[in-house]
């Protein structure tokens, strides 16, 4: 389990990023790039990745766990890659060596001559280190990352919404599934346990559209908290352009249109054969809307009965528009 304590000066200081972190969100991806138990929409990603990642890449991998809990050094909060690169090169010799320590130590890795030379500030392993970067950077996210941009905007509107409309301890608790509070201790589902106390420095949320897993929290000396959390649309699933209507750069355009069919009552072998995709894969995207808080669930029989939340049709009144009524009045009538 992971514990957020939070002191009343956290909760009035909670603020969400204002854009992604190339960096951070890179770290991620080549994170879950290792992962064997990712959902199945990544199936095709991680296998199209690990065909033509190339070799300048492969130093990172000595770097970044599975776990997503690489050294806090390799992904500032940067806004944009540039900056996020000079921010790396220029971290103090104590910061890397302490992070270095601390990845190898938790994942029981060898500390490489690579490593090593990191640690000693040697200019020619902080080349290769600059170089896969930018070399994993061009071959994972570049091509994708106005989608990613895209998804994160509208991520960020909705849980600004959710924030004004709920409160703090709603909209934090909602982040993921099974999130709770204890007092003022934010709990999260987490392989292992871990305690971490924000002292009054504060929160930053940051949406994440390429770590489906649990939620991970970077905490820097003398700086607020940074919550990484799955964004409801995850990469795989953006394909749409950027200029795509504002529910399915939220959602993916499979999932956007699965909550648009569950304002009618529906099982999942309904979606299933309305949006011509796999069981499997309409089951999948229920879960999600339904992490979401976006559908509810109920079993009757042998049959799955999933149909639209109060959230969900406020979501779909808000991007229909003038169109919104329409949508009500149907879940009136069902």
């Amino acid at each position: 389990m992971l514990r957020v304590r939070c002191t009343a000066e956290d909760l009035l200081r909670v603020t969400f990023a204002r854009e992604p972190a190339p960096l951070m969100e890179l770290g991620l991806a080549l994170a879950a790039l290792r992962r064997c138990d990712l959902p199945p929409v990544f199936g095709r990603w991680q296998q199209s990745l690990r065909r033509t990642l190339p070799r300048a890449v492969r130093p990172l991998l000595e770097l970044v766990p599975p776990s997503g809990r690489g050294p806090l050094f390799l992904d500032p909060l940067s806004r944009g890659l540039d900056d996020g690169l000079k921010e790396v090169l220029s971290t103090p010799a104590g910061f890397v060596r302490s992070e270095l320590d601390r990845v190898c130590a938790a994942d029981r890795r060898p500390v490489t001559g690579w490593l090593r030379d990191l640690a000693e500030q040697d200019g020619g392993a902080w080349r290769i280190l600059a170089e896969a970067l930018r070399a994993a950077y061009d071959s994972v996210l570049a091509g994708s990352w106005s989608g990613v941009q895209s998804a994160f905007d509208a991520e960020r509107a909705w849980r600004t919404r959710l924030l004004a409309e709920q409160g703090i301890r709603t909209a934090l608790a909602g982040l993921v599934p099974g999130a709770r509070w204890c007092g003022t201790t934010l709990e999260f589902d987490w392989p292992g346990e871990a305690e971490f106390a924000l002292e009054g420095r504060g929160l930053i949320l940051l949406p994440s559209t390429v770590w489906p897993g649990w939620p991970l929290l970077a905490v820097r000396p003398g700086k607020p908290g940074i919550l990484v959390y799955p964004a409801v649309s995850q990469l795989p699933l953006l394909d749409r352009p950027a200029d795509a209507e504002p529910l399915a750069a939220l959602l993916g355009s499979t999932r956007a249109a699965a909550l648009t069919l569950l304002t009618r009552q529906r099982t999942t072998t309904d979606l299933a054969a309305e949006l011509s995709i796999a069981k499997s894969s309409a089951s999948e995207h229920a879960k999600a809307l339904r992490a979401a808080r976006l559908i509810t669930t109920e079993r009757d029989g042998k049959a799955v009965r999933h149909s639209c939340t109060p959230l969900g049709l406020d979501l779909l009144a808000g991007s229909c528009g003038a169109g919104g009524g329409a949508v009500r009045q149907e879940a009136v009538d069902r």
